[in-house]
């Protein structure tokens, strides 16, 4: 099974009340399948906060350990078996009864024991049926039909606000928000300003079958990967209305329906040049949809979400979900980076050869593996270009990495002034990255290591004094002991009168 679907099962199964079958229409399983789970959960008794984080091989483990021991009675498919007895007239439950008594009559229920549990099954699915709306527990989306025209003050060119609806179920407490088009992007945003705006977070997103929400709709919606991890980041649920089925999201029609007539048809008689006015006007009408008195209850929508919705809504994360999309999984290079938009990004050598996952925002881009962060950085658009952080290098890589010029002065400046001297001489121009430069202050860095940083330190001045500061020279006067001798210069005194001193004069006429 693939871990995001078994993960979107478990965080279902701990944090919801939905039954096997809602959960497993939901996530496009058998039902079986997350019967299976909701058994294992119950026997550890684990709790969310402790899977949230669990990689994905520890998540599975928990789920392919010895199989569990099978009930003594077998459950019937009660789904199947109210689809036989609503779709055809004549249809009986005896008949059902033998045809599920046929599979394993040992481990068959009785008939008055089958119709007993498929009665209590009806009155389970008649209950959730209804339009119910519990506190804190849905919020419906879409986007109105009107749009709000405005002018690119830059361009002048005419331009249409998109207009982003959310009511809460309980109190129906309505938002609204403006957004250039419904694409991805904006209705991630339209969804981060909604949370803000009510101060929490539902149980249960509802929206419509836009492309952003459902990337492939029918009986059973993929839903955007994206829309899917804001879900995650805000802990909350997207269950999409069934498609051409409006009363799904009925509430949704009329907060559309409203603000279209008391804000957006007051707007499109005003003149815009960004959409941040028009949200500007939108949050100051928004008061004038939610204070008015209901017809048929006491109090307004504002009364109703301060009694009902706002206490059980979930707390806010620290931060609002950030916009950004999925690479495909890569294998990671033998140089352990991994190309991202033309771009190539290091990742910890040890994952090389492995499969990472890359999550780009319009800041940073995130590697993922089983589960967990890997490494983060900076986003780059240089093209062909590569961002490398030092600690995801091998130890050896790192060393050859800090060998310049600077590195080596760091190193000389904690010996002495003729070791920076002899540092100075290897470089020529002082260029940080010259190979035979490197090489040369790598030797040493041995030679210093070798006979300690006095005695190289010394032969480095004595090297100076020659005027030969080279590898071979140093090392010659260190294997020498050459800079441990002293030398006393004797003074220069007067030579001594002697037959075969010719002297001076001798070599001004000539040698005569």
């Amino acid at each position: 099974m693939d871990m995001k679907i078994r993960r979107e099962i478990v965080r279902q199964l701990l944090n919801t009340d939905y039954s096997n079958h809602h959960i497993a229409r939901n996530v496009d399983v058998a039902p079986n399948t997350v019967r299976r789970h909701r058994k294992v959960l119950k026997r550890i008794g684990i709790l969310w906060a402790d899977v949230k984080d669990m990689s994905d091989s520890g998540l599975d483990a928990l789920f392919n350990k010895k199989r569990l021991p099978l009930p003594h009675k077998r459950q019937p498919d009660w789904a199947y078996v109210h689809t036989q007895m609503s779709a055809h007239k004549h249809q009986t439950l005896v008949q059902l009864w033998d045809e599920y008594c046929l599979i394993e009559p040992s481990s068959a229920y009785s008939q008055s024991q089958f119709n007993h549990y498929y009665r209590q099954y009806i009155k389970r699915i008649d209950i959730s049926m209804r339009q119910v709306h519990y506190a804190g527990e849905c919020v419906y989306v879409d986007y109105a039909g009107k749009t709000i025209p405005w002018t690119n003050s830059e361009s002048g060119e005419k331009c249409f606000a998109q207009v982003f609806v959310g009511v809460l179920g309980c109190s129906q407490y309505t938002f609204a928000f403006a957004s250039k088009s419904q694409k991805l992007e904006d209705f991630i945003e339209a969804h981060n300003k909604m949370f803000a705006f009510y101060g929490g977070i539902p149980q249960v997103i509802v929206p419509d079958n836009l492309k952003s929400a459902v990337t492939t709709p029918g009986k059973f919606p993929v839903i955007n990967q994206t829309y899917l991890d804001l879900s995650r980041h805000y802990d909350c649920v997207i269950e999409p209305a069934r498609v051409r089925r409006p009363q799904d999201k009925s509430l949704a029609e009329i907060g559309v329906l409203l603000v279209t007539r008391w804000i957006t048809v007051a707007l499109r008689r005003r003149e815009f040049f960004s959409v941040d006015e028009i949200n500007d006007a939108i949050l100051a009408l928004l008061p004038k949809v939610n204070d008015r008195p209901f017809k048929r209850m006491d109090g307004t929508r504002s009364s109703r979400f301060e009694q009902l919705d706002k206490p059980l809504l979930s707390i806010l994360p620290a931060a609002p979900f950030e916009f950004g999309k999925w690479v495909m999984p890569q294998v990671v290079n033998s140089d352990h980076h991994v190309m991202v938009n033309n771009h190539s990004y290091s990742v910890p050598y040890q994952y090389r050869a492995k499969k990472v996952s890359a999550w780009v925002t319009c800041k940073t881009v995130e590697f993922v593996h089983d589960n967990k962060r890997i490494a983060t950085h900076p986003r780059s658009d240089e093209i062909g270009g590569a961002t490398t952080l030092m600690i995801h290098r091998p130890a050896h890589h790192q060393a050859y990495a800090k060998q310049n010029y600077e590195h080596y002065s760091t190193w000389a400046n904690t010996i002495g002034e003729h070791v920076i001297a002899a540092v100075d001489a290897q470089f020529v121009g002082k260029n940080s990255y010259a190979m035979t430069g490197n090489k040369a202050c790598s030797q040493l860095q041995s030679l210093a290591k070798l006979y300690g940083h006095e005695r190289f330190e010394a032969a480095c001045a004595c090297a100076n004094e020659i005027g030969s500061l080279t590898v071979k020279s140093i090392r010659s006067i260190l294997q020498c002991k050459i800079d441990m001798q002293t030398h006393d210069k004797p003074d220069q005194t007067q030579l001594p009168l002697h037959h075969n001193v010719r002297g001076s004069d001798y070599y001004q006429h000539g040698g005569h």
